[in-house]
């Protein structure tokens, strides 16, 4: 029999240099639990995403035809020299759900498809098929709220200021400047006077202005199509979910517009004879709205034999949402307001009751948002995908998580270029005898704070009702560090988030993706690039502009992206470093001007860490400052931001809001992302931001945190409407001397294990 090395029974990466990857090789058991550790930065996801994901994807692709491919995204070849034995590779991953105001719970995990053949087949009246169901189908949507469950009213004086013309720039609406071609488009209409003020205008003129369907007018020689304002806003930006728009746009939105639930269907977005249709006296949306684990006992009292496999497979399904944590949720949750971890369990359950086997499944973090009660169910679920006979690679930081792997492979020492190379290979025991990052701190534990801050003041929450909580009524102490605990879908995020978020001196630091093009980078998104530029041009004596990849110094033929994008018909699109700049995005006249020995390419490809070093001057030494401080340091300047995790985004936002005069911040589970050995750093960066007069209001499950805070208000006792109470509020030491929630457990296991 062979080795390990050469049989068939691991995948074999050989020269892999993806990103910060140092041309490594090695081989990963197939068959076992893999977990990839190492600080962030240090090459995990480089490793799993980059390399045997992606190529497993683009193998998988090169299958169908030329026609099918031109439909799927383009996958360019991995910087490796071989990989062999790959197996079909399923990722799940935390990238949201989409902003598709219609997609739900239910119809994400088709358990709303199992339920509407239920109805079509058991409910009464009888209606006609599964499609009668459908809120996403004219059969079954109501006709009012056309399947959005939702009615919009706009405010008419947040689109136009009604004392100016058109001229005038009357038109209010983010964007919509007098140079701005729509507007062009209403000025040149002819349907009244551009230079008229709106308060003169007609009815037959504001009907014009405002609710004009679609219709063709001339301008000069050019047909062009003109729509009421009214109408045009609508299907540019109401029409969309509100987590996707731009902040600026969210903005005007919520100042613009007021949503109403549908009076027609009341918010069930379905018509009435599918509410009128029944089973125990149960319509399809009260399902729908049940709690998951409640309608999972509901459909247990069902035992109509005709739809028995429709039932089987409707109350596994279920069943697997309460195992793996999701039984708060309900059907008719929108999936755009599912976080990270909450959709990474979710594409979970499609696979569980899958046939599959010999896959590869590849899971980024999957305990993020999970409460350390929570861990061990998704440490279960973990273990059954891979007796069923797959492979399964795990990139994750949670110790619990890393006790469990068959094999651990470490990458590191460091980050960025710090990072990328194999620091261990083997069982968890050896990785705790090992002497890298890892296995130091794989038993590390922060102690309890018995030094406690004195608040300054409280702020109150009273009567906190949004979603399941029951009029809650808590003090946030002012001046400390404060941790808001419990298991996900208790409340934290509601309580804090929907108490605090509108409040001017509250800043809320999230994971929600950054707005941008594939030009923004942590230089541009940071304000790091004007300093930049203006030390470039002094040193130089030219004129600033030269160096933005987006103005006068821009590569001609990429435009300034280092890449050409090749559009290929028939076959999928490419994308290629650019010939004529190398990818370094300006023109070579550009590229010779310097800045003590580098050149503008060079300086974006420096990591912040790098470039920390490298400048002296204020304006920029500050953001790089902060930048360090958040733990990025292995970031590269012009580092696209679409390349950025959860955490690493969070992190990005809050060294941008730590230089603005904030007295309250509210960080969303900030140690997502962070390795072991970074998260005591991320305690010395809160403990500052409170010495420096500020208070910091932290959601989080981490033990550690937890152990360090001053203060903690503990939510429960469990989830959905078993949850939305404050069971313990109190020091760190009190919860784990006398409380008895589920935070309390683990917490005094963490601190005396």
């Amino acid at each position: 029999m062979g080795t390990l090395a050469d049989s068939h029974d691991v995948i074999q990466v050989r020269g892999a240099r993806e990103n910060n990857l140092k041309n490594i090789s090695v081989d990963i058991p197939k068959r076992r639990l893999t977990v990839f550790t190492g600080v962030s930065g240090s090459g995990k996801s480089s490793l799993v995403f980059g390399t045997i994901a992606a190529e497993s994807q683009r193998l998988i692709n090169e299958t169908y035809t030329a026609f099918i491919q031109s439909f799927m995204p383009n996958l360019g070849r991995p910087d490796v020299d071989h990989l062999r034995n790959l197996s079909a590779a399923i990722i799940v991953d935390q990238e949201r759900m989409g902003a598709n105001s219609r997609s739900t719970v239910g119809t994400a995990t088709d358990a709303h498809t199992l339920l509407r053949i239920l109805f079509s087949r058991l409910g009464q009246p009888h209606v006609g098929t599964s499609g009668a169901f459908s809120f996403n189908l004219p059969e079954g949507m109501c006709p009012r709220c056309e399947g959005l469950g939702r009615t919009t009213t706009t405010d008419v004086d947040q689109l136009l200021d009604r004392t100016k013309s058109l001229n005038q720039g009357a038109i209010t609406v983010p964007g919509f400047t007098t140079d701005n071609w729509y507007v062009q488009t209403y000025i040149h209409s002819g349907f009244y006077d551009p230079d008229k003020p709106l308060t003169d205008f007609t009815d037959q003129e504001w009907d014009a202005l405002l609710h004009r369907d679609t219709t063709k007018v001339k301008i000069g020689k050019t047909n062009v199509t003109y729509e009421g304002l009214l109408v045009k806003v609508q299907r540019l930006y109401l029409s969309k979910d509100r987590e996707s728009m731009q902040p600026h746009i969210r903005k005007f939105v919520d100042r613009a517009v007021t949503y109403t639930t549908c009076p027609d269907c009341h918010g069930a977005r379905l018509n009435q004879a599918a509410l009128a249709c029944k089973i125990d006296n149960t319509t399809i949306a009260d399902c729908s709205a049940m709690q998951i684990s409640d309608l999972a006992d509901w459909t247990r009292h069902l035992t109509d034999t005709t739809v028995g496999p429709v039932l089987t497979t409707l109350r596994e399904l279920l069943d697997s949402l309460v195992e793996i944590g999701l039984g708060y949720l309900s059907l008719d949750r929108p999936a755009a307001t599912l976080s990270g971890g909450e959709a990474q369990r979710v594409k979970m359950v499609r696979h569980l009751g899958s046939a599959l086997t010999d896959a590869t499944y590849v899971f980024d973090e999957p305990t993020t948002g999970l409460h350390p009660h929570d861990i061990q169910r998704m440490n279960d679920l973990l273990l059954r995908l891979r007796d069923k006979g797959n492979t399964v690679l795990v990139v994750e930081h949670k110790p619990e998580t890393i006790h469990i792997a068959d094999h651990v492979i470490d990458l590191g020492p460091g980050a960025g270029t710090h990072g990328g190379h194999i620091t261990f290979t083997g069982s968890v025991t050896d990785l705790r005898n090992s002497d890298t990052p890892t296995g130091r701190h794989l038993d590390h534990r922060a102690r309890l704070r018995h030094h406690l801050r004195t608040p300054t003041g409280h702020l109150p929450i009273t009567g906190a009702n949004l979603h399941n909580l029951h009029n809650v009524d808590v003090d946030i102490p002012l001046g400390i560090l404060t941790v808001v605990t419990g298991v996900a879908g208790s409340g934290k995020s509601s309580l804090i988030h929907g108490s605090l978020a509108t409040r001017a001196d509250v800043v809320t630091v999230d994971q929600s993706p950054i707005r941008g093009s594939r030009r923004s980078n942590p230089a541009t998104y940071t304000g790091l690039l004007d300093p930049i530029r203006t030390a470039f041009a002094k040193a130089n004596g030219v004129k600033p502009a030269l160096f933005s990849a987006n103005s006068d110094g821009a590569c001609p033929h990429c435009k300034g992206i280092g890449l050409v994008y090749t559009d290929l018909a028939m076959m999928a699109g490419v994308a290629t470093t650019c010939e004529q700049c190398e990818g370094k995005r300006y023109t070579p006249q550009v590229l010779t001007y310097q800045l003590r020995g580098h050149n503008i390419s060079d300086v974006l490809a420096m990591s912040i860490a790098e470039a920390h070093d490298f400048f002296t001057e204020k304006q920029a030494r500050a953001v790089l400052d902060r930048l360090v401080d958040v733990g990025l340091g292995y970031l590269a300047l012009g580092q696209p931001l679409t390349t950025l995790s959860g955490g690493e985004r969070q992190r990005l936002k809050l060294a941008i809001h730590m230089a603005e005069k904030a007295s309250t911040y509210v960080l969303d589970e900030p140690t997502t992302g962070l390795h072991l050995a970074d998260v005591d750093k991320l305690l010395a960066l809160l403990d500052r931001l409170v010495d420096a007069g500020n208070t910091v209001i932290v959601i989080e499950h981490h033990q550690a945190v937890m152990a360090h805070a001053d203060w903690i208000i503990d939510l429960g006792p469990g989830a959905g409407h078993d949850g939305g109470r404050v069971v313990f509020t109190g020091t760190p030491t009190q919860l784990v001397d006398s409380a008895d929630t589920l935070t309390a457990q683990h917490l005094r296991q963490y601190v005396g294990g």
